[in-house]
C-alpha cells in the first residue's frame, strides 16, 4: 500500500525545505499551491514534488478538498507547510496500513510550541490528517475537520513520538494579525449564531483555565501563561465580531446623528 502527503502551501519558503525533508520516504508528495510569491514552487520542485494551483485566500481551507483530491494513493497524510513528521509516525502509518486495518481515518497529535518552548497547554491538539481519499470532504470554513466514512481511530497522546512537529514559533505581532484574519473567517461559520452575555463572560474564561490549569500549561512559565490569554482572546475576539456584525448599521447611523 502507498500514501500521498499533501502539503498546501501560500509562500511556505521559511520552512519547507525542512518539511520536505521529513516527509521524502512516503510514495508521492503533493504540493497546491496558492501562486506564492516567494521560492516556495521552486523548493518543492526541487523535491520532485507534483505541483498543482489554487486560487488564493486567506486560509487554507477552501483548498483542501481540491488538494486530497490531486493525489494518487488511495491513502493520504495532509501536512501542513510548517510541521514534521516523524519518522516514528511515518513507520506507524506504513504499519496501519499493512496489516489488517477497518479504520477510515487517524487522529494525530501535534506538538505545538511558543516562545521556544514546547506547550503543554496546547496538546495533544489532535489534528484528523490520515484518511483514505475516497469519500473524504473538507468543508471551506477556518477550523473546519474533514468528514470521512467509516471509523475513525485516534493515536494516544501519550505517543508523543507520533506527534506532528508544529514548527512555527511566531512573534507575537504576526499571531495577533493571524488571529484577526482568523476570526473574520470564523464570522461565514458562525452565521446565525447567538452568544449571550454569559458566554462571552466564560467562554474565554473557560478557554483559559483549559489550557493553562487543565492542560498543564503553567508549567510552561510564561510561555504558558500567554499562550493561554491568547487563546481566550481568539475566543473574545470571535464573539465579539459576531456582536459587532449584529448591529444594524441604520441604528449606527441614527445614533452618530443625534
Amino acid at each position: 500500500m502507498k500514501i500521498s502527503v499533501v502539503i498546501n502551501t501560500y509562500n511556505a519558503e521559511q520552512f519547507l525545505r525542512r518539511v520536505l525533508e521529513s516527509v521524502k520516504g512516503f510514495d508521492e508528495i503533493v504540493v497546491c499551491d496558492m501562486h506564492s510569491t516567494d521560492s516556495t514552487v521552486e523548493i518543492a520542485e526541487e523535491y520532485n514534488c507534483k505541483v498543482v494551483y489554487f486560487e488564493k485566500h486567506n486560509v487554507v481551507e477552501p483548498a483542501r478538498n481540491f488538494a486530497i483530491q490531486s493525489a494518487s494513493y488511495e491513502w493520504v497524510l495532509v501536512v501542513d507547510a510548517d510541521e514534521l513528521v516523524t519518522p516514528a509516525l511515518r513507520d506507524y502509518l506504513y504499519k496501519c496500513i499493512e496489516e489488517p486495518f477497518s479504520a477510515s481515518g487517524i487522529f494525530i497529535p501535534r506538538k505545538n510550541y511558543r516562545m521556544g518552548r514546547f506547550m503543554h497547554g496546547a496538546y495533544p491538539d489532535y489534528v484528523l490528517r490520515f484518511f483514505r481519499r475516497a469519500g473524504v470532504y473538507w468543508s471551506p470554513e477556518i477550523h473546519s475537520v474533514p468528514r470521512i466514512e467509516g471509523e475513525i481511530i485516534t493515536i494516544p497522546a501519550k505517543r508523543k513520538d507520533l506527534a506532528f512537529i508544529h514548527l512555527v514559533n511566531n512573534p507575537l505581532e504576526l499571531e495577533i494579525r493571524k488571529t484577526n484574519i482568523y476570526t473574520d473567517d470564523e464570522l461565514k461559520k458562525r452565521k446565525g449564531q447567538k452568544f449571550s452575555y454569559c458566554k462571552m463572560i466564560y467562554a474565554p474564561a473557560f478557554r483559559f483555565l483549559k489550557s493553562f490549569i487543565f492542560k498543564g500549561g503553567f508549567r510552561d512559565g510564561k510561555a504558558g501563561l500567554v499562550n493561554a490569554k491568547l487563546n481566550a482572546f481568539y475566543k473574545f475576539l470571535t464573539i465579539a465580531k459576531v456582536w459587532e456584525q449584529e448591529v444594524d448599521p441604520d441604528k449606527i447611523d441614527k445614533e452618530l446623528k443625534k
